[in-house]
């Protein structure tokens, strides 16, 4: 353990050297941050001063199983000593046994593997690949990719312009990659096309896809790509019958149809993989994160029979390559932490104690009339916070709600930030109900306090 001043000392370093993810080191310096992690276990992080915090989404709702698994580090240790990585042209005991091991998790024919190191690389090899196999059929005007608005894909230069949360993500890398087409997003609580139940958001908002398919031109697109469950609009779920409508579109317009379960794979939703929920098997789906609960980079695209049979014979392989896809090390890891996740039964546990999850938050928005939504499916989970009950209005942004919440997640204790009215729970799927009980307790005193300030703290 670090002492406070090799604390101060690495904090010091980290604003002169390291750049973070989308936060501005002047900001941070002033607020007293980056707090230092040093050790994990399960659900909490203890900082280089001594401090346990609970991570209530598990780094970027990615380490599943937990942190301070032994059983993996061993794994990578071990083959690290037989052989840390491989020759060109050749490949490794681990990452075929990953692949085996992948394709008998997947639904339906989803068993041909292209490792990468990350979700944003498994979201470009998806497209990549989809382009490529309509022009091995002889469809080369097939290019247009859709994508919902308010969803989120990745930050390398392709998957960038997908969906997209906000454009204040893109406006610095300005023009836009060709061919993107925006659907609206199943978010049954702000239905962009005015639905007013579940079902007739989905009905709507996949009935759109459609339409945006027959107006473009069947013959210009290549494939929507959808994650099953948007954290990026809050753990929005979208409505039952929005799945396997998408499924039947595409097929009927000779589509390919991408799940991005990047983040509601291996076990998040209660599911192994969230598609599952609605038994529609797509034709290219992307995972990383909980994959290897970010032990280590790895990601994967692995794709239908039917698809990749494109790809065989004489000239027709993919034109694709990653340094290190298919990393024995990686993948040595990756099967472990998929044996624990089996062996622990943590998708039930998902399951089960995302229902508890989503009890204690329901009983929050009883308490707080700043919540306005509780949603999400098993342990993917979001309370949106809104001015306005009945009209859903946000507050102002000069209200700065998001920094006033950051500011008491803090105090107590929990790793949670938000830059927006919506407050994302992913932990990993390890968690337990007294653990969930701690993060209910934190958000509670937060919310408390905030309304206080607000003057609006009564019952709703």
């Amino acid at each position: 353990m670090a002492t406070k001043y090799d604390s101060e000392s690495l904090r010091l370093k980290s604003l002169r050297y390291l750049w973070m993810h989308n936060r501005d080191w002047v900001q941070m310096a002033e607020d007293g941050e980056p707090m230092i992690a040093m050790e994990g276990q399960g659900v909490r992080i203890i900082d280089s001063e001594g401090k346990s915090w609970i991570d209530v989404n598990g780094g970027y709702n990615s380490v599943n199983v937990g942190y301070g698994r032994q059983e993996i580090v061993d794994a990578a240790y071990e083959q690290m000593m037989n052989l840390a990585y491989y020759p060109a042209g050749t490949v490794n005991v681990p990452a075929v046994q990953l692949a085996e091991k992948l394709a008998s998790l997947t639904p339906g024919s989803l068993n041909r593997v292209f490792p990468v190191s990350g979700g944003s690389e498994a979201n470009e090899t998806a497209l990549k690949i989809a382009r490529a196999y309509h022009k091995r059929r002889g469809d080369s005007g097939r290019y247009k990719v859709i994508s919902r608005r308010g969803s989120y894909h990745g930050t390398t230069a392709g998957v960038l312009w997908l969906g997209g949360v906000s454009p204040s993500i893109r406006e610095d890398f300005d023009p836009m990659y060709p061919g993107m087409v925006y659907a609206p997003q199943p978010n049954p609580y702000h239905c962009e096309l005015g639905g007013e139940t579940p079902s007739e958001c989905a009905v709507r908002c996949a009935e759109a896809i459609e339409t945006l398919i027959r107006s473009h031109g069947p013959e210009t697109v290549a494939a929507v790509i959808a994650e099953p469950i948007s954290a990026a609009s809050g753990a929005a779920v979208p409505g039952d019958e929005y799945w396997p409508m998408l499924r039947d579109i595409c097929d009927r317009y000779g589509v390919l149809l991408i799940a991005d379960e990047v983040i509601t794979g291996f076990g998040r939703t209660g599911e192994t993989f969230a598609v599952e929920h609605w038994d529609v098997v797509p034709d290219i789906m992307t995972v990383a994160k909980g994959i290897i609960s970010s032990y280590l980079p790895l990601a994967a695209t692995i794709v239908k029979s039917e698809v990749a049979d494109a790809f065989a014979g004489g000239d027709n392989y993919l034109r694709h390559a990653l340094t290190f896809s298919g990393h024995p090390v990686s993948a040595a890891a990756s099967l472990r932490n998929i044996e624990i996740i089996e062996q622990e039964g943590m998708v039930e546990n998902a399951r089960d104690v995302g229902a508890y999850l989503k009890e204690q938050l329901d009983g929050l928005s009883g308490d707080h009339p700043i919540i306005g939504d509780v949603r999400g499916i098993g342990l993917l989970a979001a309370l949106e916070v809104v001015q306005d009950r009945d009209t859903k209005t946000h507050f102002p942004a000069e209200a700065e709600i998001p920094k006033r919440l950051n500011e008491r997640f803090k105090k107590y204790g929990l790793i949670l930030r938000t830059s927006n009215p919506i407050i994302s729970i992913g932990p990993p799927i390890c968690i337990t109900r007294s653990e969930v009980d701690e993060i209910v307790h934190g958000l509670d005193l937060s919310l408390w306090e905030l309304e206080g300030e607000l003057g609006i703290a009564q019952l709703a």
